[in-house]
């Protein structure tokens, strides 16, 4: 083994039992090892909300709704996943939540209509960088940027993200569809090919 791997897998090895000392003293109420578990995520799961809200109070307001959630549910985390990725799934859920409550209507389609995107005609210019991408993911529709966030940036699967919003795994298919065919059409303005 070389030096290298048993260096990396000393620092994940401490990293975690860092990570779970953090979270049992979040469990026991501890209210300085809250603030350093929500100073740890809390920039990141911004820029995860923000990726479903436009407007960056909002954004805000719905982090904090999520941490909160966090922190009342902090005895359940049962260490199955990264604290980070349990984070991250409550930010999501809370975002949809919240979008939820604005009433968006995702468009419902007879299965009939679905037609499978190929992913291999995806194709734009090297200094097409992620940023752009995110930009133009966020000035889309929110029926198409909600499934285009959770499936592309997420990892969520179809069937998870029907679970979440209440749709069809065809539904989920089609939104994705047709926000991959509006973003293909912004970025176009950066030669897609």
């Amino acid at each position: 083994m070389s030096s290298l791997v048993i260096e990396v897998t000393i620092w994940m090895s401490k990293t975690v039992s860092i990570d779970q000392k953090l979270v049992d003293d979040c469990k026991a109420n501890n209210a300085r090892a809250q603030l350093r578990l929500y100073d740890k995520y809390c920039e990141g799961m911004f820029i995860i909300a923000k990726r479903y809200v436009k407007d960056s109070a909002t954004a805000e307001d719905v982090m904090q709704d999520a941490f909160i959630k966090v922190f009342k549910n902090i005895q359940s985390f049962k260490g199955e996943v990264t604290i980070g990725s349990w984070i991250k799934r409550i930010v999501v859920n809370q975002c949809i939540d919240y979008l939820k409550k604005r009433k968006v209507e995702l468009v419902s389609i007879e299965e009939k209509e679905l037609t499978i995107a190929n992913d291999d005609d995806w194709t734009v210019d090297d200094h097409v960088n992620i940023g752009i991408i995110t930009r133009a993911i966020g000035q889309l529709p929110e029926k198409y940027k909600i499934v285009l966030n959770m499936y592309l940036f997420e990892g969520y699967d179809h069937q998870e993200i029907a679970q979440v919003l209440n749709i069809t795994e065809v539904n989920s298919r089609s939104q994705l569809m047709r926000g991959k065919n509006k973003l293909k059409s912004q970025l176009k303005q950066y030669n897609y090919a």
